[in-house]
């Protein structure tokens, strides 16, 4: 299978844009997920907020686009040392609560990066509720040759991602880099 990359004309993008502020995802239990990702994952909790509820306006449906009668509570989560993010536990009357697969439309994932995928694999073997799809596969040619990559499903079910590399192919052709890997998961941005 060949996929057509179009190559698109670099803009200046959106005017005084620095960086990515955070990702966020919604989850069936907060509590729950919010253990998950600092005892397991290392993250380490921001803030929280919540209740956000308008009982009896528009509120909520004209800013997020949601249900005018949901209401969210969210924490924001410090990841590594280059993301946040804001997870969230949604209650709307209308609420969809099957989660989406990686085909799926607004599907997404969370892909760490690792020094050792096998480390990392044997201890997430060990986390009650964690299920991988296969084992750590190597992809052999390509742009991205040699990275090795596995999925797992978190307790709730949401898909993620830990990857490991060294050099990428495509670095020989361009000078776009990914970030990272960084030197420390606790490294912290100086400002």
């Amino acid at each position: 299978m060949s996929v057509e990359v179009k190559q698109y004309s670099p803009s200046a993008g959106i005017p005084t844009a620095r960086n990515i502020d955070h990702f966020a995802i919604t989850v069936p239990d907060l509590n729950a997920a919010v253990q998950f990702f600092v005892e397991v994952l290392g993250f380490e909790i921001v803030y929280k907020l919540g209740p956000t509820e308008d009982t009896a306006g528009t509120w909520m449906q004209d800013r997020l686009n949601v249900h005018p009668r949901a209401s969210l509570n969210f924490v924001m989560l410090r990841c590594g040392p280059n993301v946040n993010l804001e997870v969230y536990e949604y209650s709307a009357p209308d609420q969809n609560r099957v989660m989406p697969r990686n085909c799926d439309w607004g599907a997404s994932h969370v892909a760490f990066f690792v020094e050792d995928i096998h480390a990392a694999v044997a201890y997430l073997k060990a986390v009650p509720g964690v299920r991988f799809l296969q084992e750590p596969e190597e992809v052999i040619g390509g742009p991205i040759g040699s990275t090795k990559w596995v999925y797992f499903l978190t307790p709730w079910g949401m898909q993620m991602e830990l990857v490991t590399y060294k050099k990428l192919p495509y670095e020989g052709s361009t000078t776009a880099r990914q970030y990272g890997p960084a030197s420390s998961w606790s490294a912290r941005p100086q400002h």
